[in-house]
């Protein structure tokens, strides 16, 4: 905690902080996009059987007379319970005596179907061409689809557990521009991509750099801002991701190609890692990794930038090393991931985090499977959903400060739960009322995943930061695979997983409550220095009242 007097004296929120964040935003953004891309790439258009009277090409007008295509349709493709046509069967053979009837033909035999065994017919009206469409990945490979969303969720679970080891070892700024360097390779590489199973493989890669990008990217900026500022640019990070929504949307709208689109995504990455070079190390980092001059190198650096000519001629490395005595001692001794779980009172966050996270995850990714109600158009979908996740995204900014940190995160799991458990017993014919509340209870999840990261930040030391994002990553990761499975209990109650979603939220809010107050409280370096919070903890505290009963 000793790093923030020196942090006092370089400037903790000047114009290096407003440029660090510059260079970083756009990360964020563009990452945002990569992980929602197969909203696009992956769409499904309608699609029907081919059929040779319709679909061939040698065929002439004479072959088929005067018939119209949809005539030609009706003896070709069967019709659903809707009396659609079917997606995945055709007849075997023309049914001709089918132009001659109106309505059903319940008395006659059912004539003989097959699968589509000569490809489909897609609507091109939305999308020239999806990954669905390029390998067909419909009716008896429809399941196929969403193994790649799978594989770059799994990706990022592996990355968060690679890369939060690696960051902590070799630093945040090294690591996050090789995996900047990584994306754009694998994600340019995508788009040209012939085989599904390379394809699959490349997305899995993107999936592990993304996630070390972005929080390398949160902890770059979070490391050298003052305490009382630590809410507002963790608040301005998560609002970059909506608005990297926002841009998804816009960009899916213009490039509606798969190809394209994945390599507009991809491409700009090139251009962060170029511009990546002018990122200053975490002189947090570096001093509890034992490289103090490195550190007092930063720091001189930050102090220039932020006009703070004084306090660069007082940063000497005996001054530092002064102000720093525990921490670099502590620096001699090397940290593990078991280090998390070795240490009671840190097994205990860390173990709590863990449980907070994957309650926020879980009805997130329950109500966003379901958000079809919004219609067909998904790129406003798209839109009005990053727009309304950016207003409320906000509310940390303007409660945690006042109300604390465990205040404010059981206040918003406990409505997203509430709006999850209303909306369960609201009647499906009131649609509004049921959008309404389902937007509610994303919305209020955003807001939560924003102040559970400023929590999760102030609670684990420097040394083990990385890893604990790492692991961190992990839970959330689970979330997504655990929420539509929840959906498989409507067999036995409809309403079950409903029910589900809505008590995850409210649980884990309880469970925050058993988590220490950081407010007002300095960033932790090391695991020694939790001790030393408990005590700076109990000062604020006395002060607080005091405060309070003078005023009374």
């Amino acid at each position: 905690m000793a790093f923030q007097e020196l942090l006092d004296q370089v400037g903790g929120l000047g114009k290096f902080q407003v440029l660090q964040m510059v260079l970083i935003l756009p990360f964020a953004m563009m990452i945002i996009c990569q992980i929602l891309l197969e909203n696009f790439t992956a769409a499904i258009p309608g699609h029907r059987c081919w059929v040779p009277l319709l679909d061939n090409d040698t065929v002439s007008d004479n072959d088929t007379g005067i018939l119209s295509p949809d005539a030609l349709l009706r003896i070709s493709i069967p019709l659903d319970s809707d009396l659609r046509l079917e997606k995945c069967h055709r007849f075997i053979h023309p049914q001709w005596q089918l132009l001659h009837l109106n309505g059903t033909f319940t008395n006659m035999t059912e004539p003989d179907k097959e699968t589509c065994l000569d490809g489909w017919v897609y609507d091109q009206s939305s999308f020239p061409s999806t990954i669905v469409t390029e390998w067909d990945l419909v009716c008896n490979y429809q399941s196929q689809k969403s193994i790649v969303q799978s594989l770059f969720m799994a990706g990022m679970l592996v990355g968060g557990l690679i890369g939060g080891h690696l960051s902590d070892r070799f630093g945040r700024k090294l690591i996050l521009r090789w995996c900047l360097l990584l994306l754009t390779i694998f994600g340019t590489s995508a788009a040209f991509v012939h085989t599904f199973l390379i394809y699959c493989s490349l997305r899995f890669l993107s999936g592990c750099s993304s996630i070390i990008i972005l929080t390398n990217g949160m902890m770059l900026i979070i490391e050298w801002v003052r305490p009382p500022s630590k809410v507002m640019a963790i608040t301005v990070i998560f609002c970059a991701l909506s608005v990297g929504q926002i841009v998804l949307g816009g960009l899916a709208f213009v490039f509606r190609e798969w190809r394209t689109l994945q390599l507009v995504v991809s491409v700009p990455f090139l251009v962060f890692f170029l511009s990546s070079r002018w990122l200053v190390e975490s002189a947090r980092w570096l001093i509890v990794n034992n490289k103090p001059e490195e550190g007092l190198k930063a720091l001189r650096k930050v102090a220039h930038i932020n006009g703070m000519q004084n306090a660069g001629d007082a940063l000497t490395m005996e001054g530092l090393r002064s102000i720093m005595q525990d921490e670099l001692e502590a620096a001699q001794i090397k940290t593990t991931e078991l280090d998390l779980f070795r240490v009671p009172s840190l097994r205990k966050r860390t173990c709590l985090l863990l449980f907070v996270r994957f309650g926020i995850t879980v009805p997130f990714y329950g109500v966003i499977i379901n958000l079809q109600h919004f219609g067909s158009n998904i790129f406003l979908f798209q839109v009005v959903f990053g727009a309304l996740t950016a207003i409320v995204r906000s509310l940390p900014l303007l409660v945690q400060n006042h109300m604390g940190r465990r205040t404010t995160q059981t206040l918003f799991m406990f409505l997203v739960g509430l709006s999850v458990l209303v909306n369960t017993f609201v009647p499906q014919e009131m649609q509004t009322l049921r959008v309404a509340l389902a937007s509610m209870g994303i919305s209020f999840a955003a807001a939560s995943f924003t102040g559970f990261s400023v929590h999760l930040l102030e609670l684990i030391p420097t040394v083990l930061r990385a890893r604990a994002l790492g692991l961190d990553t992990v839970a959330g990761r689970c979330g997504p695979t655990v929420a539509p499975l929840l959906m498989t209990l409507m067999v036995y109650l409809p309403t079950l997983p409903w029910i589900i979603y809505g008590v995850f939220p409210i649980i884990a809010g309880l469970v925050v409550l058993f988590l220490p107050e950081t407010r007002d409280l300095p960033l932790l370096d090391t695991i020694h220095d939790m001790k030393k919070n408990k005590e700076v903890s109990r000062k604020v505290n006395e002060i607080n009242s005091s405060v309070r009963v003078t005023k009374i």
